[in-house]
């Protein structure tokens, strides 16, 4: 956010036609196009991936997912910066499914399977439509202590699951532990992006996971632990198929994380857009937050018909633009359509699909330590000497991690119950809203009052 701040861009028309708007030539557009995927496409890749093989799909269900993600991510990346009626924001916004989306679509997967998890992320996205205007003014009921708190959870709940990733190709691992070939394939792996964020210069920097997973799978092919014959299976070209998991299934114990998760991303959508207004230079109020939280709405409930997942804004080409001062939404609109284009080609997502357990499992640890560290980054802009402000986030992580380190605590529950104390996600998030509420906005609002007069 500091580069934001020390750069302001002089105001649309100032010297020119709207750079917003401008359309750069085809020479130019495409290779500016393609750096916008470079930095998305790892990201993009990861979370189906990480996903499938948390829920323990084979190979080729993983590739579906993963070009069935790129190309809703190509979708909602084209409705976001070309927009339609009041939909889409029309600035250069990458589009993409969300880390923070990966544990409750892991914990609904195993439990009632990927159609719940699809009917949840409809359901998600159609409530992110609806209230995309009303929640555009109410964001102050989501402050960072909030917001970096449910983060936080979603991050740091996830580490744990890294380890079945590390066992993924040792059928013992469950009792006699993981291989020390596997532990030490998934060190290298974390310990290759770590270099690279060190001593790469900043491009390379920003596609050390993807680098990491390419290098990561090089050392497991002689390990024995790669196996790409279900890409010379895969087709070539494909269409991506609507409810190719089977018809949506609605279950309140999918649905209610999935609209907490969602309800974060609309904060974290919410966000990416000012900054971007403020990097073009283009005033952003409630009417434009409100156009892009509708993309997101409407991205993610495409996401649910076509076997993605919960899409968000990208963060990471947020910050490209600030950084190139590439101002143009078509540039971005290109990177949509380069999006599209590599969700129809299955053989991609199936040399993905390969990926060997114990290197995702080196990248998950990052990945999902990295969600968990955004989080404590957002909550350092809370006063957190504030004795209240503590007790809203030791109650929520308690109420977060009681599941993760139990997972049949509240197994004597009522149904009800169970399902929204066994997320941690989900109970984590609630207690957090609403101890903020109890705790915070009472206070402001008798702060608020004005005095009562003298008699």
């Amino acid at each position: 956010m500091s580069s934001i701040r020390n750069r302001s861009p002089e105001p649309p028309g100032a010297s020119g036609p709207d750079p917003v708007d401008a359309v750069p030539r085809l020479r130019v557009l495409a290779p500016l196009s393609v750096q916008h995927v470079l930095i998305a496409y790892s990201g993009m890749v990861t979370v189906p991936l990480l996903i499938g093989t948390g829920i323990g799909l084979p190979g080729d269900r993983i590739a579906a997912l993963i070009t069935a993600n790129l190309f809703v991510s190509g979708v909602a990346t084209l409705l976001q910066t070309i927009g339609v009626w009041r939909v889409g924001v029309r600035m250069p916004i990458v589009m993409g499914s969300t880390f923070t989306g990966i544990g409750p679509a892991i914990i609904v997967g195993r439990d009632a399977g990927l159609p719940a998890v699809f009917g949840a992320t409809l359901v998600a996205g159609a409530l992110t439509f609806l209230a995309a205007p009303y929640f555009s003014r109410l964001l102050r009921f989501f402050p960072p202590l909030v917001t970096g708190t449910v983060i936080a959870i979603i991050g740091f709940s996830l580490v744990p699951s890294t380890a079945h990733l590390v066992a993924h190709h040792d059928p013992k691992a469950a009792t006699d532990g993981a291989a020390p070939a596997n532990i030490a394939l998934a060190a290298g792996t974390i310990a290759f992006i770590l270099l690279m964020e060190r001593f790469g210069p900043p491009v390379v920097a920003r596609v050390a996971v993807l680098l990491a997973l390419v290098a990561g799978t090089a050392v497991a092919v002689p390990m024995g632990l790669v196996d790409f014959s279900g890409v010379g299976r895969a087709d070539a070209f494909g269409i991506v198929m609507p409810f190719d998991f089977g018809a949506p299934v609605f279950v309140l114990s999918a649905i209610l994380p999935m609209v907490i998760v969602q309800l974060v991303n609309m904060v974290e959508s919410a966000g990416d857009t000012l900054a971007m207004g403020q990097i073009v230079g283009r005033e952003v109020g409630p009417p434009e937050v409100a156009r892009a939280l509708r993309a997101d709405g409407a991205g993610t409930a495409v996401a649910g018909v076509f076997n993605s997942f919960t899409i968000v804004t990208f963060g990471e080409n947020v910050g490209l633009v600030s950084m190139t001062r590439v101002l143009s939404r078509w540039v971005v609109a290109g990177s949509g359509v380069i999006l599209v284009v590599l969700g129809l080609v299955p053989k991609l997502g199936a040399v993905v699909a390969a990926l060997p357990g114990p290197v995702l499992g080196g990248v998950g640890v990052v990945m999902f330590g990295v969600v968990g560290a955004v989080g404590l980054r957002i909550l350092a802009q809370a006063d957190l000497a504030d004795s209240r402000n503590m007790l809203v986030v030791a109650v929520s992580f308690g109420m977060g991690f009681m599941p993760v380190g139990a997972p049949h605590v509240y197994d004597r529950f009522p149904a009800f119950a169970q399902t929204v104390l066994g997320s941690g996600i989900a109970a984590g998030g609630i207690t957090a809203f609403l101890l903020n509420l109890l705790l915070n906005e009472t206070r402001r609002r008798r702060a608020a009052e004005p005095a009562p007069e003298p008699a």
